[in-house]
């Protein structure tokens, strides 16, 4: 397979793999793909640890670093302007005690244990929330591009000029993730080199419109730039369609959340395999964005009648995540209501995600299937 993004990045097959897990990225390059990191759960520290670890294991292949950077923060009054950050106390003090007192309500009715409340609750602020500030997202792209990446991905929203900059200053091209094809307009305005096409199959955020309708526009809107097709990509089918489409490769995300190396907890992985492609819901009720993952008695207690509504992000993944923490942590015991209330950010494609393989198998498989799928159409053309 020698596509643009294959001469543009080195690399033998036009996988991209996005994945918080560091085993996982090292396979997929070591693969003969393209692993990328998603940093937005990481400190500044902590992320220098992982890529030195990648660094350490790659052997000078190419990896990237995706980072979230919103284009608005949702604080009230506390922001102190438009993608103002405040720090843990202001974030803290900005959600409502309804939304508290919800969540203790939540956890009672399912019996899990509350944690030290007040420390989890700072610590949440301390951690999510604050890294998709503009100086958490800052800290982290300083400490990325210390490295030897390859690429840089805005996960949400128009990359800011200062990450174009530092980025091209390293050479280092960007990556933005877009949902409609004006998003797609915007990323080329701002200096992308590489825009990532992800349908609404897709877990985490996205939008509305489906994989195989957003994916042509896109490609239609940006030309010459190369485009890459997610959302609901798990299989070498998919793959093959998505390049018939025009994409000149694929980023994943989903499928490697089952693999051997991931960091999913074994409770939300055996959710995952026995789970159908209906098992999955838009809901903002772990970030304050619409994110897909699978629906769980979390994601049905929020959107429910009882529920205060969620917040904006950050706000919302300050409320969210810490809670999620102490949910999986009384998941691993075997606590049946702490089990209902677990799920994790997955596409639609989960539905195809039914064995536990090693990551570097799955992109053998993907390859294996993505010839196959190319041997059927030259058969039905008649140039095989």
């Amino acid at each position: 397979m020698r596509t643009e993004v294959c001469e543009m990045f080195g690399i033998e097959f036009p996988l991209f793999a996005f994945s918080h897990c560091r085993d996982v990225v090292a396979a997929v390059t070591n693969a003969g793909g393209f692993g990328v990191l998603g940093a937005v759960a990481y400190t500044p520290d902590r992320l220098e640890e992982e890529l030195r670890w990648i660094d350490e294991h790659v052997g000078g292949q190419p990896y990237g670093v995706d980072v979230l950077v919103p284009a608005r923060l949702d604080l009230g009054d506390a922001s102190g302007g438009p993608g103002g950050g405040g720090g843990p106390a202001v974030m803290l003090a900005a959600v409502p005690q309804e939304h508290w007192a919800f969540l203790r309500d939540l956890f009672d009715r399912h019996g899990v244990p509350l944690p030290d409340f007040d420390a989890a609750r700072r610590s949440t602020a301390r951690g999510a929330g604050e890294q998709v500030t503009e100086q958490g997202a800052t800290d982290l792209i300083e400490v990325a591009l210390a490295h030897p990446i390859r690429l840089i991905a805005s996960a949400l929203g128009t990359p800011p000029p200062r990450m174009v900059e530092a980025a091209g200053n390293a050479g280092v091209p960007v990556a933005a993730l877009v949902g409609t094809a004006e998003h797609a307009r915007r990323q080329v305005a701002a200096g992308v080199d590489l825009i990532v096409a992800q349908g609404g199959e897709a877990g985490g955020h996205t939008g509305e419109i489906s994989t195989m309708v957003l994916v042509p526009e896109v490609v239609d809107t940006v030309a010459p730039l190369p485009v890459l097709a997610a959302g609901g990509i798990a299989t070498g089918r998919q793959m093959a369609a998505a390049m018939a489409l025009g994409a000149s490769g694929v980023w994943c995300g989903s499928v490697w959340l089952t693999t051997e190396e991931a960091e999913t907890p074994p409770h939300v992985k055996a959710k995952m395999l026995a789970a159908g492609s209906r098992d999955t819901v838009r809901s903002r009720s772990r970030t304050g964005k619409p994110a897909r993952q699978l629906r769980s008695a979390w994601t049905d207690a929020w959107e429910g009648p009882d529920s205060p509504g969620t917040l904006g992000m950050p706000l919302q993944m300050v409320v969210a995540e810490g809670a999620m923490r102490q949910i999986n942590k009384v998941a691993e015991s075997g606590h049946e209501g702490a089990r209902e209330l677990a799920n994790y950010f997955v596409g639609q494609c989960v539905g195809l995600m039914n064995t536990v393989r090693p990551a570097r198998q799955v992109v053998y498989d993907m390859v294996q299937e993505f010839a196959e799928a190319l041997d059927r159409l030259n058969a039905i053309t008649g140039s095989g």
